[in-house]
């Protein structure tokens, strides 16, 4: 198969990558959050990684769906995708501490920790799926 992957392709290799990282930051950060924070802050590891997966996923989907090379379109996108992750971190985070499951600081710590760490794969998604459609040149 020659030519670009199809959106739908290109949002699935970004969901798996979306998991894959947010994996390795819970394995990462497994032994220091016992360390410091003892058995009960795991659960707030884990919890904080999936809001931040989720929120990752959930804001690739404007990527994924409006599609076109116009300036609008492209900013469109990017203040959708901003908002819409934005939003699902805050909306999950205080759902999450407001359930009473978790610790405050930990599930903080690592919500703002796999945000970060999974920003990098939401810029690499919004910038190659840019040219979807047309034909890229890099220099």
């Amino acid at each position: 198969m020659t030519g670009r992957p199809t959106p739908t392709a290109e949002y699935l290799r970004f969901v798996a990558w979306v998991v894959a990282v947010a994996v390795v930051v819970a394995l990462l950060g497994y032994l220091p959050t016992r360390r410091l924070g003892g058995e009960g802050a795991i659960p707030a590891l884990l919890a904080g990684c999936a809001i931040g997966a989720l929120a990752s996923v959930l804001g690739g989907l404007p990527t994924a769906l409006i599609r076109g090379g116009t300036p609008a379109a492209l900013v469109t996108r990017l203040g959708a995708s901003t908002a819409i992750r934005l939003a699902a971190v805050v909306i999950l985070g205080a759902v999450a501490f407001l359930s009473g499951w978790f610790p405050l600081v930990p599930l903080l710590l690592w919500i703002a920790i796999s945000y970060v760490a999974l920003l990098g794969v939401d810029v690499w998604y919004a910038l190659r799926s840019q040219g979807t459609g047309k034909n890229v040149e890099t220099r």
